[in-house]
């Protein structure tokens, strides 16, 4: 009976473990506390590791000539490390050897210049103390009988959960999975991402490619020297542009499973706002790296539409409704700044923008995302005024045989305005709208598609919608939203101001 009140009390507290904890058995040979680092890397930076609960404080300390523990606190004094490009490479991860129960603590990871320091990250490491040979034994007989399952999720709560977070823009980061128990060569390794694809299997001492999902080909890489006596199955993942949960499970030969472990990815988005009807946004992308000769550069939206191709000083395909909308800098082969502009960005380019650059043999060399939010066009009109304008203005030169077609959306849809073939065409025309409305002249060649609307009333408040089409191809599109202060009276005969407006929430995205 107290064996099984054990049981319980360990299940009950790892239940409620910190998701941010790294944790690790005392006697283990060493234990990685994660710390990556995208940003522009100051002159004369200073790597610092510290435990604030110490005095001195430092626990590891690395400069561009190498590392300086002068002031290191003595118990650390042989048992840290880092790597020797981290500087170069951004990962600032400290290793620590022969963790004992006394490291428990939060460890913090700053840079420094000298005379500025950023902290990076907070590292919660605690180390557990081994079972009492009583309970490792009865644990064996337990899971040579009868009670593997309970086996199974002794160990799956008992093992504690990681959450990393890096920058949109990285090289690579690593998933941390480390075993507390002993694996063998026929041992199988998954790891799967939050939709069950899967992102790397290991098995057979060898990494198993055919299984893989397309998605992450070539992107991810586990440590095969020892992997299965270390116990480490932590995988680096190159790339990374999603924020998602990842599942790392071992199984043996028979498909049961060791361990199952989850591992919290957040990727931080850079994130750009715009009013829509300005002239132009740029979507931020820099790299300190140049991109190698004969290398190409792609900008996609959320669905992994191509917004802008740069290869050679030549410009690639690109979809339609982005055709004289973007630009880059012609010399970015040189200057590393791959940043996007784009003008005349409307409510329907919401959304997030991937950057991605490749080396000549077409390999991702470097991939970064940018989050747009244009903010929605809202426009105002008061009780007795003789007109009001939808604006939108674009780029000039559309086809001159495009149809330009203003919509009222909500409640139903009633066509507003349509032009086509040089001129309007009233008889398309709802008949609430007829001789109403007005565009200027030669909209198409000049970009200004705005819409004027005369003697504006209570109904016409809403949702408006403007697309420019071509053989039913989407070329251009803006929604906007009118909204009026108009005065009505009620059953009483009382005059009163009311203020008629739509939610203002978005039908599609370009």
């Amino acid at each position: 009976m107290k064996v099984l009140v054990v049981f319980v009390i360990l299940l009950h507290v790892s239940q409620h473990a910190l998701a941010v904890l790294v944790e690790v058995y005392e006697g283990q040979r060493s234990v990685l506390l994660p710390c990556q680092y995208s940003g522009i890397m100051p002159e004369d930076p200073t790597v610092m590791w510290t435990r604030s609960d110490l005095d001195p404080k430092s626990v590891h300390l690395q400069q561009e000539g190498g590392d300086d523990l002068r002031g290191q606190n003595q118990r650390y004094s042989g048992r840290t490390s880092m790597r020797p490009d981290a500087l170069d490479t951004g990962d600032f991860s400290l290793t620590l050897r022969t963790p004992q129960l006394t490291d428990s603590s939060s460890y913090t990871c700053s840079i420094s210049n000298g005379r500025e320091e950023r902290r990076l990250t907070d590292v919660q490491l605690q180390v557990k103390e081994l079972f009492p040979s009583w309970a490792t034994a009865l644990l064996v007989l337990l899971g040579l009988f009868v009670v593997s399952g309970l086996l199974f999720y002794f160990r799956h709560y008992f093992m504690s959960d990681y959450e990393v977070q890096v920058d949109s823009g990285v090289e690579s980061v690593q998933l941390p999975c480390k075993a507390l128990l002993n694996l063998f060569e026929d041992t199988k390794v998954e790891w799967k991402d939050g939709h069950s694809r899967k992102v790397h299997v290991y098995q057979s001492s060898s990494d198993q490619p055919g299984e893989q999902d397309d998605f992450y080909r070539g992107r991810t890489e586990m440590k095969r020297n020892f992997m299965l006596k270390t116990g480490d199955l932590s995988l680096t993942l190159k790339h990374p542009t999603d924020s998602d949960t990842y599942t790392c499970t071992a199984y043996n030969k028979d498909r049961n499973i060791l361990m199952k472990k989850q591992v919290e990815l957040s990727v931080r988005v850079p994130q750009v706002e715009a009013d829509s009807g300005v002239e132009s946004v740029q979507l931020p992308c820099k790299t300190k790296v140049h991109l190698p000769e004969g290398g190409k550069v792609k900008w996609t939206n959320t669905y992994n539409v191509t917004v802008h191709v740069h290869q050679k000083g030549q410009h690639g395909e690109q979809h339609r409704i982005y055709k004289d909308r973007t630009k880059m800098d012609e010399d970015l082969l040189n200057t590393g700044d791959f940043s996007l502009t784009l003008k005349y960005p409307t409510d329907g380019n919401t959304g997030t923008y991937t950057c991605t650059a490749y080396n000549r043999e077409g390999d991702i060399w470097m991939r970064k995302q940018v989050e747009l939010k244009v903010r929605d066009c809202q426009v105002e009109v008061e009780e007795g005024a003789e007109s009001v304008q939808l604006p939108f203005k674009t780029t000039g030169n559309l086809p001159e045989d495009a149809t330009i077609e203003w919509e009222y959306c909500e409640p139903g849809v009633r066509k507003v305005h349509v032009y086509h073939n040089g001129s309007d065409q009233p008889k398309e025309q709802d008949q609430n709208y007829r001789g109403r409305t007005r565009m200027n002249e030669e909209p198409l060649r000049t970009g200004d598609l705005s819409l004027t609307l005369e003697q504006p009333t209570e109904r016409d408040s809403g949702r408006y919608r403007c697309e420019v089409k071509k053989d039913f191809i989407l070329l251009r599109r803006k929604t906007l939203f009118l909204k009026g202060s108009f005065l009505v009276q009620n059953k009483r005969g009382i005059i009163r101001n009311r203020s008629s407006s739509i939610d203002p929430t978005p039908l599609m995205a370009d």
